[in-house]
């Protein structure tokens, strides 16, 4: 679903990511470990066709990110650390508008199944965003992939600020979602939630992916141990 082949940034000269070779299939959780600067964002801006690569390919679906910015964004999802919605329209009202943007229509009962399905509570679907929660608005960004179809979601420190709990839905949802065959690139600090959500899971140094480690064959504390010394 996603494919890098020595795909590489550089900016005023400075590499930011070099010869990134990656592969995640269908319905796989991959997870990329790193201190900031390590390269993780600009990979996900990289997939997102936000910026153009120095060299090397990035596919999504087997479809050219460089050559096809337009079409790979029928199948990506993006839910950055804060996600970005309009906190005058309600819950509903926002999955509407952007669901829209994509391409479909869905009636007011369809869009507040996909609400519920990502365990926002019903009594909020008609409430303005800007009295929810950052845990909620993720429920939301996720309601978004779910109604666009998204083969593919990145996620850039999705439980940044969020509390033990909401951080718990959130892994459940994404657990979710890849059975369900959606792949997901999940870039994080967040060390043990890699460990619980991922199949596998990338630690990055300087814009180059150090070690990939499948989540069962390591502890906890043997990926925190690992990390601490690749960084």
């Amino acid at each position: 679903m996603l494919e890098t082949v020595n795909l590489s940034k550089s900016y005023g000269g400075k590499p930011a990511l070099t010869n990134l070779n990656l592969l995640i299939n269908k319905g796989e959780i991959f997870a990329l470990l790193g201190q900031n600067g390590a390269g993780k964002t600009t990979t996900i801006n990289l997939l997102l066709g936000f910026v153009k690569p120095s060299s090397g390919m990035a596919y999504v679906d087997g479809i050219s990110v460089t050559d096809n910015p337009v079409e790979i964004k029928r199948h990506l999802a993006y839910i950055p650390e804060n996600v970005v919605l309009y906190p005058t329209l309600t819950g509903i009202e926002n999955l509407q508008f952007f669901s829209s943007l994509a391409g479909f229509s869905y009636a007011e009962n369809e869009l507040s199944d996909y609400l519920s399905k990502t365990g926002l509570q019903k009594d909020a679907h008609h409430v303005r965003l800007s009295n929810y929660s950052k845990g909620m608005r993720q429920k939301v960004g996720i309601a978004i992939a779910l109604a666009k179809n998204a083969k593919v979601l990145l996620l850039d420190e999705p439980t940044s600020g969020l509390d033990p709990k909401a951080c718990n839905e959130f892994s459940l949802i994404l657990k979710e979602c890849a059975a369900n065959g959606t792949s997901v690139l999940m870039a994080t600090h967040d060390i043990f939630r890699a460990k619980e959500v991922a199949h596998r899971i990338g630690i990055m140094k300087e814009g180059n992916l150090i070690s990939i480690t499948d989540s069962t064959a390591i502890t906890a504390n043997e990926l925190e141990k690992l990390y601490l010394q690749t960084v």
